[in-house]
């Protein structure tokens, strides 16, 4: 349900970002998004503070200012992005490696499992029309739920689709 540096207590709560540069009531998406208004390319430039856990020169981790729970990290590309295939294939790969480097950190810090989260597109949850990903630190008071009704398909339903992804395949 959460998502990024905007994130949603409740219904109606009071969302505030670094320093009150974003404020709104309820939960507001952001449509109209450019690099330059990007909250995270400001976060990566160093125009708006975080606490920074990790930064190379492609990517940057800080802590989520919104946590689902203690420890909750954020891991970005500092190239702008709207969805995970839109990267260059330099910042993936870099991106990749500091998912890997904060992860076991997390583990390590904090003794716990973790769930990894990256969400893409306004349907899937996106917020913040920048790729990110979620190091959602997992613990037995923690309240965050990856649950999920599980489907079948119909008969030949998965031939038919594993087809069409298979002939979406680009390389």
């Amino acid at each position: 349900m959460t998502d990024d540096c905007i994130q949603q207590k409740s219904k109606t709560s009071k969302i505030k970002d670094f320093g009150g540069l974003l404020e709104t009531e309820g939960l507001k998406k952001i449509s109209e998004h450019t690099k330059e208004d990007c909250i995270f390319c400001k976060i990566a430039k160093g125009d708006i503070p975080c606490n920074k856990v990790y930064e190379d020169d492609k990517t940057l981790a800080f802590l989520d200012i919104s946590p689902v729970s203690k420890g909750h990290t954020l891991v970005i590309p500092k190239e702008h992005a709207e969805k995970i295939y839109e990267l260059s294939d330099e910042s993936s790969e870099a991106l990749a490696k500091t998912l890997k480097k904060i992860s076991k950190a997390v583990e390590k810090a904090l003794g716990c499992d973790f769930n990894v989260l990256n969400n893409n597109g306004e349907k899937a949850g996106q917020l913040v029309k920048h790729v990110h990903f979620h190091i959602i630190p997992k613990q037995d008071d923690t309240g965050f739920e990856y649950n999920w009704d599980s489907k079948k398909y119909e008969e030949d339903e998965d031939k038919e689709i594993l087809e069409k992804i298979k002939t979406n395949l680009q390389f």
